[in-house]
């Protein structure tokens, strides 16, 4: 079984962050690799970029296509980005397993 393993600051592991719009034809997979994520006890936070919030953080982040995923650590350093694109699923563990956050 998979679980997560908490790093950082506090023992707090940081977050996946995935930006996301209505009409990105690659969204709804990223959401999925998200929710996906989400059920192995990884902390995932959605930004929706039709809303106030998501293009605060999307310019904060300088996120200038959709889907961006953007992986963290516990001390908010960012690990891993992909811009208009979606990794597979394992993509996204090996690259936490290899920074420590995850493990099988």
């Amino acid at each position: 079984m998979r679980r997560l393993i908490s790093i950082g600051k506090g023992g707090e592991m940081g977050a996946i962050k995935i930006f996301t719009k209505e009409q990105c034809p690659k969204c709804p997979a990223a959401k999925d690799v998200g929710d996906r994520l989400k059920m192995t006890g990884v902390k995932v936070i959605d930004y929706d970029l039709g809303t106030i919030e998501g293009l605060a953080e999307a310019a904060f982040y300088g996120v200038m296509a959709t889907p961006t995923i953007i992986v963290e650590d516990g001390e908010d350093n960012e690990l891993a980005a992909w811009r208009g694109t979606v990794p597979a699923l394992q993509e996204i563990e090996e690259m936490l397993r290899a920074n420590g956050l995850f493990s099988s």
